[in-house]
């Protein structure tokens, strides 16, 4: 049985086969005597987006009380679930995302606190996550957008809508309108200003 620790781009964390590409945390959010989720799903304003291979480093899966190793498809779903990339095993692309954001703000760099504290409020909705109107046309959307549309969730690419589903992304289709967006608005300008993610295989 999956454990659960698979992450949505609705940013649930649920149990399904799928690993995807990066790992990830929100802090400690799991029994590890029972390798089962607790109440809360965050313990940290820090959403990590982490390489799932890292200098060799090998620890059990939600087998101690350090954090809580969460799963994504891929760094366009994290993105959309709320994380950012990690300065740790990921610096070049934290540092990176940390340049877009300063420039599609007009800012001087930010810290990486400054960032978890704008994505939270940009992230969640009391408990639930936070669906954020879509300004103007969808082709005008970054690459590595996803999109709320009739429950499901879709990432854009190359002018394409890519559906998430439990397998990967399904065949790519023309999206004539959606209902919100999933991706924090901060992030959305971060990807406008040049910021480029990791795709999964299946997007095609």
């Amino acid at each position: 049985m999956p454990l659960q620790n698979r992450v949505t781009p609705f940013g649930e964390i649920v149990a399904l086969p799928q690993r995807g590409l990066f790992t990830g945390n929100r802090g400690i959010l799991h029994d590890p005597a029972t390798k089962t989720l607790l109440s809360k799903h965050w313990t940290s304003k820090a959403w990590l987006i982490c390489l799932c291979d890292f200098q060799d480093r090998r620890r059990p899966v939600m087998g101690g009380r350090s954090w809580t190793e969460l799963f994504f498809l891929d760094e366009a779903v994290a993105l959309a679930a709320g994380h950012r990339p990690c300065f740790f095993c990921r610096r070049g692309s934290a540092s990176h995302f940390q340049a877009c954001w300063a420039t599609a703000k007009g800012e001087t760099l930010p810290s990486a606190g400054t960032m978890d504290a704008v994505l939270h409020g940009e992230r969640l909705d009391r408990r639930r996550k936070r669906l954020h109107p879509i300004a103007g046309p969808l082709a005008k959307l970054p690459d590595g957008v996803v999109l709320a549309a009739a429950g499901h969730a879709y990432t854009l690419r190359g002018g394409l809508a890519h559906r998430w589903t439990v397998e990967g992304y399904a065949p790519p289709q023309h999206l004539g309108k959606a209902d919100a967006l999933l991706t924090p608005p901060s992030t959305v300008l971060a990807l406008g200003a040049g910021y480029r993610p990791v795709f999964h295989p299946s997007i095609g």
